[in-house]
């Protein structure tokens, strides 16, 4: 057991130092989309199924409770936490368009779109992610290895495993990084 321990933990680590190693250039502009969206009085709207839907909530108490620092809150929604409209979408419609609606009620151009995917397949992802880029709203993309969303989604961070728990461990590290990133950017006094 040991063994496996420190196998899953080696993995989990190399994996994120690879992510971030590749993709530092991108993270440091995802922030400042970020940063740049809530100061000019937008929002983000975040969204994915399962454990990404976890991953989408935990991200939006972040940004609209606080970080690492004692701030205004930011405005972000996770699209994943309304169970009569998310049950009532996919009742009077299809589960497909449970995101896509929402982003059509409450999504606005400069807006950004967070949708998470870690087979980048999921079909109400990457149709709420085309609906909000025909809204004017900024799209990123969480995922593996790329999947649909990574073809549709303006940023795309792309985790090069298929380890559904390895992605997500990279995914909400992400996150996080994101969220200092906005704090750093909005907030540089109060480091």
């Amino acid at each position: 057991m040991k063994d496996i321990i420190q196998s899953i933990i080696e993995e989990s680590i190399e994996l994120k130092r690879g992510f971030i190693n590749k993709n530092i250039d991108l993270i440091i502009r995802g922030g400042e989309k970020i940063a740049d969206s809530l100061v000019s009085g937008r929002k983000i709207l975040i969204f994915g199924n399962g454990g990404s839907a976890a991953d989408a909530q935990h991200l939006a108490a972040e940004f609209v409770n606080r970080f690492r620092i004692e701030r205004p809150p930011l405005a972000a929604l996770a699209l994943t936490t309304d169970t009569s409209i998310l049950t009532s979408i996919g009742n009077d419609y299809s589960f497909d368009d449970i995101f896509y609606k929402q982003i059509l009620a409450l999504g606005r151009a400069g807006d950004v779109a967070i949708g998470i995917s870690t087979s980048g397949n999921s079909k109400n992802v990457i149709k709420a992610i085309n609906a909000a880029k025909e809204t004017g709203m900024f799209t990123i993309g969480f995922t593996g290895r790329g999947g649909k969303l990574a073809s549709c989604a303006e940023m795309v961070f792309a985790v090069e495993s298929d380890i559904t728990a390895r992605i997500q461990e990279v995914h909400i590290t992400l996150g996080h990084i994101l969220c200092d990133l906005v704090d750093r950017k909005l907030f540089p006094d109060k480091f």
